[in-house]
C-alpha cells in the first residue's frame, strides 16, 4: 500500500533501526506494506556498530593470537607475535562493520522502506513525530524498537579512556596493560577474554557466585577453569565497594566472598553489569503506555508482542524476560510482528529454543533449560555429560570442554549446554533438538561425522538412548 502524501499516512511506523527494528521493516515491506523507519543514529543499532559485529571481529583477531601461542607451545611451530598493530586491527574491524552497514542500508532501500534520520516521539496511539520530518500516522500499527544502553554503577562515569562501557570499550585508545572487568555475564567474559589474548593483565569480577550465572552451573565451572588457565584472575562472589579514577587508570576496592577487602589497580575499568532499555523521549504516555519499574515496555499479548494499546508492538531490548536481549531473538521478534501487522498469524517466538552464546575462549553455548531450572520446573530429569576430549577432535584441539544434555526421563530433551572451542558453531543442531521436542533416541538415530567436535553431541545422545559407543554409561 502506498503512502498517502496528503496526510503523511503509512501502514507501519518503526521507531528504532537496530536488529529488531530493521527486521520488522524489511519483512513488512516484503509483505507489501508501506513502512517508515525512524532512526536517530545509524541503522543496524548497537549490535552492528558497537556490539555483536565489531566485538566478534576483535575476538577473531584474538583467536588468531591465541593460535600462534598454541602453535608454539603445543605443536612445535616456532612462531611468536612480535606486536599487535592496533590501527591495522581497528581498520579491518571497521571495514567489516562498514560493509555490513552498507548492506543493511541497501536491503532497506531495495525493499522500499523509507528510512528517516531523526529521533521519534509518540504523539498518540497511532501517530509519531519524527525530528526534521514531521508527524506520521500509522494505519496498521507502531513498532517500538529503541534498544538499550549500558548500565552504569552509581558514582562512576565513563570517560572513554580509563572508565569504559561495553559500548565504547572497542573504541578506547590502544591496548591497555591491565584491565579490571566488572560483570561476569557474556559481555564481561568476552571482553576479559579479548584483552587477555592481546596481552593485558585481566581481573574479572562478578557479584554472583559464578560466571554467566544464567547458564548451567557446570558450564560456569568449566568456563571459569578455562579462563583461569589462560591467566585471568577470576573473582566470583566479589563486589565493588569503591573505585577511584587516577591520572593513568583506576584503583578499585573489592569485597571478596570471605569478607576480605582487596585493592586492584588497572589502567582501564570496563563496566559490563548489564543494559537498560532506552525510552528517553519516546513519549510513551502520549500513547497511553508506561515503562515498568525496570524500564521495559511489556506486551499485554506475548503471542503478538502487542502492548495494552492495540496496534503498538514491541521488539528487541525494550522487552522484559522471557525475551533475551539477543540480536537473533530480535530478528525473530521483528519477523513475527511484521507478519502480525500484515494480518498473518505467525507462531509466537519460542524463547526456550533461542540459543545463547558467549564468544570467549573457551566459548559457551546453550539452548533450553539448565539442570537446576529443569528440576525447579518439576521435571523428572536425566543428565548426561561428556568431555569434548573424549572424542578425537577434542583431543586435537586440546582445550577441554564438555557437552551436557538435560532430558525428561523417558521423554524430550529440555536443554543442551556446551563449553569449549567453536561451540558457537555447534549449537544450531541443539536448537532444533530442543525446539522440535526431540527425544534422545530421535537424535541417536542420526549419524554425526567423525572426527568432529559435534561427534560429542551425537555420542551424548547415543548414551542417553541406551546405545552408548565410546562413552561408558
Amino acid at each position: 500500500m502506498k503512502r498517502n502524501a496528503r496526510t503523511n499516512e503509512v501502514d507501519i511506523v518503526v521507531i528504532g533501526g537496530g536488529t529488531g527494528g530493521y527486521s520488522t521493516a524489511l519483512r513488512a515491506a516484503g509483505l507489501g506494506l508501506d513502512v517508515v523507519l525512524a532512526e536517530r543514529d545509524k541503522v543496524g543499532g548497537t549490535c552492528l556498530h558497537r556490539g555483536c559485529v565489531p566485538s566478534k571481529a576483535m575476538l577473531h583477531a584474538a583467536e588468531l593470537v591465541d593460535g600462534i601461542a598454541e602453535a608454539r607451545e603445543r605443536w612445535g611451530v616456532r612462531a611468536a607475535v612480535e606486536s599487535v598493530d592496533w590501527p591495522a586491527l581497528v581498520a579491518t574491524r571497521d571495514d567489516i562493520v562498514g560493509r555490513n552497514h552498507r548492506g543493511v542500508q541497501a536491503h532497506l532501500a531495495h525493499a522500499g522502506v523509507n528510512v528517516v534520520a531523526g529521533g521519534a516521539e509518540l504523539t498518540g496511539p497511532r501517530t509519531v513525530r519524527i525530528a526534521g520530518y514531521g508527524e506520521v500516522a500509522a494505519r496498521r500499527g507502531i513498532v517500538l524498537a529503541t534498544g538499550s544502553r549500558p548500565r552504569m554503577l552509581p558514582g562512576l562515569a565513563a570517560d572513554g579512556r580509563r572508565v569504559v562501557t561495553s559500548d565504547d570499550a572497542l573504541f578506547a585508545p590502544g591496548l591497555p596493560e591491565s584491565v579490571l572487568v566488572l560483570g561476569g555475564g557474556a559481555i564481561g567474559v568476552e571482553y576479559a577474554s579479548l584483552h587477555r589474548s592481546m596481552g593485558a593483565r585481566v581481573t574479572l569480577v562478578e557479584a554472583a557466585d559464578r560466571l554467566v550465572p544464567l547458564e548451567d552451573a557446570e558450564v560456569s565451572r568449566h568456563l571459569a577453569r578455562g579462563l583461569r588457565k589462560r591467566g585471568i584472575d577470576v573473582r566470583a562472589g566479589t563486589r565493588l565497594l569503591d573505585a577511584v579514577v587516577l591520572d593513568d587508570g583506576v584503583r578499585a576496592t573489592l569485597r571478596t566472598p570471605r569478607g576480605e577487602t582487596l585493592t586492584v589497580e588497572a589502567r582501564r575499568l570496563l563496566v559490563a553489569v548489564g543494559r537498560v532499555p532506552v525510552t528517553d523521549g519516546l513519549g510513551l504516555s502520549a500513547a497511553g503506555l508506561a515503562a515498568d519499574g525496570r524500564g521495559f515496555v511489556a506486551p499485554a499479548d506475548w503471542s503478538r508482542l502487542e502492548t495494552a494499546v492495540p496496534g503498538v508492538h514491541v521488539v528487541g531490548d525494550l522487552l522484559p524476560p522471557p525475551s533475551l536481549g539477543l540480536a537473533h531473538a530480535s530478528f525473530a521478534e521483528g519477523l513475527s510482528v511484521a507478519e502480525t501487522l500484515a494480518g498473518r498469524r505467525p507462531a509466537p517466538v519460542d524463547y526456550d529454543a533461542v540459543p545463547r552464546v558467549t564468544y570467549s575462549a573457551p566459548q559457551t553455548a546453550a539452548v533450553g533449560l539448565s539442570e537446576a531450572a529443569a528440576r525447579d520446573a518439576g521435571h523428572d530429569v536425566v543428565v548426561n555429560t561428556m568431555p569434548l576430549t573424549a572424542v578425537a577432535k577434542g583431543m586435537v584441539h586440546g582445550q577441554g570442554g564438555l557437552v551436557k544434555v538435560v532430558a525428561e526421563r523417558g521423554g524430550r530433551v529440555l536443554g543442551v549446554h556446551l563449553v569449549g572451542p567453536h561451540v558457537s558453531e555447534m549449537i544450531a543442531e541443539s536448537q532444533l533438538i530442543v525446539g522440535w521436542d526431540a527425544e534422545p533416541l530421535d537424535v541417536a538415530r542420526h549419524i554425526h561425522p567423525h572426527p568432529t567436535l559435534s561427534e560429542a553431541i551425537g555420542e551424548s545422545f547415543l548414551t542417553l538412548a541406551g546405545r552408548g559407543l565410546h562413552q561408558q554409561a
